[in-house]
């Protein structure tokens, strides 16, 4: 073979390898520190953990990074990892998921700052308008408090000595001032979390939630990713007063999705209709012309609600409370709290609506049963009650 032969087959392998490796790059943008991706978990070492990051070239990650407080490993081959981009060094490519330990310093923080890449930092103290924060290589920042989460901190001590992720937001002075926000970080975490949402959320779905504000007419719900309202009128399938009496801030809760706008960014939740409807065995708990103990819960100017139990109330109207006698309002004679004894006129399921009437004798005198105790102050008969009411005017 002549050394011509042996250059033109030379160059025609180099032109063949230049060519399948363009090939094997089309598609594939350059990485650039600080950029964010999701990587697969090719293999798993003592030191290092080797990252498919559809790049020529396998990706790095230090295994401290993804090992739990007992020093347990959190991933296994074939999960996907968010992972920052860091440098190239030949064909190894550095990722971290965020900077902290070791002893890292002011030029790996400023890198830090220019690639958005978090870093681990220890909440050491309360200071004027927020807290000192020690990042690693004992460099010390600055988190204002509207900067250390969503909402603002009220317990200190659970605060004090914590470690969190941290954005650092400000470098100057050569790192002797650094401003960082953990608040960013959750908010680019909840913006991610609402778009899975947008993928899956349903009217009707049961989802569990924080409350994190209670008003008059309801309370907020966090599910994660979106804050929703869970009405007054939609705790209970009873009447609710006061919300704070069933209901705390903090407390985590199954409710069911009623209303979703992603538009408005409007949204509702339910959790009566997460609980066993009562109207189901009112037909047979409660037929027509069956006799109950209930509760006065209301009263209004044409009747008085009384409840028979949670959830299921009746109405007795004021032409059926004075009997023969009129009276101008249900108050005259009755009032909220008070137990007495009624029959169920009608029972309307379409309408949820229970009819009851007083239990009276017939003779229009007091019977001798059990609640007639008007010696130890016990309610007596409904004429009772009426009879009374009329000697006191």
């Amino acid at each position: 073979m002549s050394d011509e032969t042996f250059d033109d087959q030379e160059m025609s392998e180099e032109g063949s390898f230049a060519e399948t490796f363009e090939q094997s790059m089309v598609g594939k943008t350059q990485l650039e520190p600080g950029q964010k991706i999701d990587a697969k978990v090719l293999q798993i070492g003592k030191e290092w953990i080797f990252l498919d990051v559809g790049q020529k070239g396998e990706g790095v990650l230090d295994s401290k990074e993804l090992l739990d407080d007992e020093g347990n490993l959190t991933v296994a081959v074939g999960d996907q990892v968010s992972a920052y981009f860091m440098s190239r060094k030949g064909g190894e490519l550095r990722f971290t998921t965020r900077l902290g330990g070791g002893s890292s310093g002011t030029a790996q923080l400023e890198e830090a700052w220019r690639s958005e890449i978090p870093v681990e930092g220890r909440i050491e103290k309360e200071i004027k308008g927020g807290y000192e924060i020690k990042l690693p290589g004992n460099v010390r920042a600055f988190c204002p408090f509207s900067q250390l989460g969503l909402r603002r901190q009220t317990d200190e001590e659970d605060i004090t000595g914590g470690t969190l992720s941290f954005r650092i937001t400000l470098f100057s002075e050569q790192g002797r001032n650094i401003v960082v926000s953990h608040r960013v970080i959750l908010e680019e975490e909840r913006r991610q979390q609402r778009e899975e949402l947008k993928k899956t959320l349903k009217e009707g779905m049961v989802v569990s939630g924080t409350i994190t504000n209670i008003r008059d007419f309801g309370a907020f719900i966090d599910i994660g990713g979106l804050e929703g309202l869970l009405p007054i009128s939609e705790i209970s399938y009873g009447r609710v007063e006061n919300i704070e009496e069933v209901l705390q801030v903090g407390q985590q809760l199954d409710v069911a999705v009623k209303k979703c706008d992603w538009e408005k960014d409007r949204f509702s939740f339910s959790l009566r209709d997460t609980l066993a409807n009562p109207w189901i065995k009112v037909e047979t708990s409660y037929p027509a012309g069956s006799t109950h103990t209930g509760t006065v819960s209301r009263l209004a100017k044409f009747g008085a609600f009384v409840t028979l139990e949670e959830g299921i109330d009746g109405l007795m109207h004021i032409s059926k409370i004075g009997g023969e006698q009129r009276i101008k309002h249900p108050q005259d004679v009755l009032k909220v709290g008070q137990q007495l004894q009624v029959t169920v006129e009608k029972v309307d399921l379409d309408e949820k609506r229970i009819s009851l009437v007083p239990v009276r004798d017939k003779a229009g005198e007091s019977e001798e049963t059990s609640y007639e105790e008007k010696s130890t102050g016990g309610m007596g008969t409904f004429a009772d009650l009426f009879n009374n009411a009329q000697k006191k005017k």
